[in-house]
């Protein structure tokens, strides 16, 4: 069955930069859209983006557009979350989603297959 775990998160200042990634176990990647989604406690999740299986389309939320990028290595079977310009409003915890069907839109993900368990971003001031 497939699963996932997310890495790379951590303290970083205003203006710093981040790379998460989302490595996959149990089965391959190759097939599957991916997404990034973050949640901040006592609040409701909110989408990053998405990538499609290929890796040739993308998806971002306003709010990230220009500054995060995702990317993916089908042959590492890890999807990649590269996050510059951090801003203290992206603290959050940061969730990959594997799903079956991508969407040029939010929500940009369908047919949700796994979760990880997340990795908690922190942005300070």
């Amino acid at each position: 069955q497939l699963q996932v775990v997310e890495s790379g998160g951590g303290l970083v200042p205003a203006g710093g930069s981040l790379r998460l990634s989302c490595a996959a176990s149990g089965s391959t990647l190759r097939t599957y859209a991916v997404g990034w989604v973050r949640q901040v406690p006592g609040k409701e999740r909110e989408t990053v983006g998405c990538i499609s299986d290929s890796g040739g389309s993308t998806f971002y939320e306003d709010s990230v557009k220009g500054r995060f990028t995702i990317s993916r290595d089908n042959g590492k079977n890890t999807v990649y979350l590269q996050m510059n310009s951090l801003k203290p409003e992206d603290t959050a915890k940061y969730y990959c989603v594997v799903g079956g069907i991508f969407w040029d839109k939010n929500p940009c993900l369908d047919a949700v297959e796994s979760w990880g368990r997340g990795t908690l971003v922190t942005v300070s001031p």
